[in-house]
């Protein structure tokens, strides 16, 4: 039996523990969801580089590594949600997977806005949770099996239809404590019809051991809804991060997402969008830093179901060391989606010498009537820049840290929350020093 096989094993032997034991108090539509989401995933298994989508990106770090759930809770779990709060923001807390009322603020939320517990509104029958599992399909998608296998808990962000949430709403997602620890956190949004919202999604992963968080993420925008959302990540040099994002827009809808990672060993992004209403709009945009030995894969898919729909895809990606980044970008234009725009663009900024990307853009188009452009880029810092700075009295340091944030900058001011922005920002340069300060050593 190959690793991957074995772990597989141990992956499975995990759910029954978890069926056994916390999984089992759940109503009977969650257990045959899990159940079929199990059954998938020991179908398929995990994804090999022989599948086209996955090619590039050997997930042998997480099939190989035998996680488990998470017994206790990281003992700086406080200090970690300190470090990224956002003043004046509804907080929700999911601690290794689960909801932690004591880390979480929401004191002040909005009339309009419902937030909370998954597992409290499932248990609660509430109706939102009849959109679980409609968006993330299983087949075909090992990690959203393996998340809805799991599923137990996590955030609903739900927004009236009318409503206007001018406060930002800011989940924090924390995986950490000892030993090789998984969660499989699942968030859910509905946005009303006519609905605007501000949605923050911020994944960390604590010190020491290897952690695992496998990020599930379904979004149903109404009609005439207006969605900002951002999800960023800084995990660990050993963590593994996976996350899956579903949105389905509906007539003259506006879905805007910005990835941005800052760290992490294994990365893997998927966003899918689709959308199912005339004059729908969605922007995907990242942006990521990839260093020493690391691996950020990026893959989205918009899929133009319907005429008049509209689509930006701007991805920035600096790497340095021996990282490694990919950047997939499919876009669908159905048969009847006449009248479709949609611009996607990728550039990569190579900081060594050995770091690579494979970049892949894929356009299916069905209509005739389209305007889709795509267009990719890889170099490195203008020399006659860096020299042009350097000679006006700029240090090395200070030249490379203006071209740099000019580059990602793009990406970072859309960021719709300010302070959260700035935040990113900041950990941006602060690990850049770092790289920085290794080539110092190096050389």
């Amino acid at each position: 039996m190959t690793p991957v096989a074995d772990g597989l094993d141990t992956y499975l032997a995990e759910h029954a523990r978890f069926m056994r034991g916390r999984g089992e108090a759940a109503p009977s539509w969650l257990k045959a969801l899990r159940d079929n989401a199990r059954d998938q995933f020991e179908r398929t298994g995990f994804p090999t580089t022989r599948q086209e989508d996955w090619r590039f990106t050997n997930v042998a770090a997480i099939a190989t590594t035998p996680f488990r759930l998470p017994e206790g809770t990281p003992t700086n779990a406080s200090a970690v949600v300190a470090r990224v709060a956002v003043p004046g923001a509804v907080r929700l807390v999911l601690l290794n997977g689960r909801f932690a009322p004591e880390l979480s603020d929401l004191t002040m939320v909005p009339v309009g806005l419902k937030i909370g517990s998954l597992a409290a509104a499932i248990a609660q029958g509430a109706p939102e949770c009849a959109a679980l599992g409609k968006a993330a399909l299983v087949d075909g998608k090992p990690f959203v099996a393996l998340n809805t296998a799991f599923l137990e808990d996590g955030a609903l962000v739900s927004v009236r239809k009318g409503a206007v949430i001018e406060t930002p709403v800011h989940l924090v997602i924390i995986t950490g404590g000892t030993g090789k620890t998984m969660t499989h956190p699942r968030v859910l949004m509905v946005a009303g019809a006519g609905s605007r919202s501000n949605i923050a999604v911020s994944i960390l992963t604590g010190p020491g051991d290897t952690h695992f968080t496998n990020l599930v993420v379904e979004a149903s925008v109404g009609e005439q809804a207006i969605v900002d959302c951002c999800l960023d990540q800084r995990g660990t040099d050993a963590s593994c991060l996976v996350s899956d994002l579903h949105v389905i827009g509906e007539r003259d809808s506006t879905f805007r997402l910005r990835t941005v990672t800052l760290g992490g060993r294994l990365v893997r992004n998927d966003a899918t969008a689709v959308l199912g209403g005339s004059g729908a709009h969605v922007d995907l945009d990242g942006c990521y830093l990839a260093d020493g030995a690391s691996l950020v894969d990026n893959h989205t898919t918009i899929d133009h179901a319907q005429p008049h729909c509209t689509s930006h895809e701007l991805y920035k990606g600096i790497l340095d060391g021996k990282a490694r980044a990919v950047f997939n970008g499919r876009i669908i234009v159905r048969l009847d989606a006449q009248k479709t725009d949609s611009k996607q663009t990728n550039r990569a900024l190579l900081l060594s010498d050995e770091a690579t990307i494979n970049s892949n853009p894929q356009l299916e188009i069905f209509a005739d009537d389209v305007k889709c452009t795509h267009g990719a880029a890889v170099g490195q810092l203008d020399d006659e820049a860096l020299f042009y700075l350097r000679a006006r009295g700029l240090t090395e340091k200070d030249a490379r840290d203006m071209l740099i944030h000019a580059y990602a900058g793009e990406v970072l001011q859309r960021i719709a929350i300010p302070h959260l922005r700035s935040q990113l920002e900041r950990e941006l340069f602060v690990q850049l020093d770092r790289d920085l300060a290794d080539h110092h050593r190096r050389a």
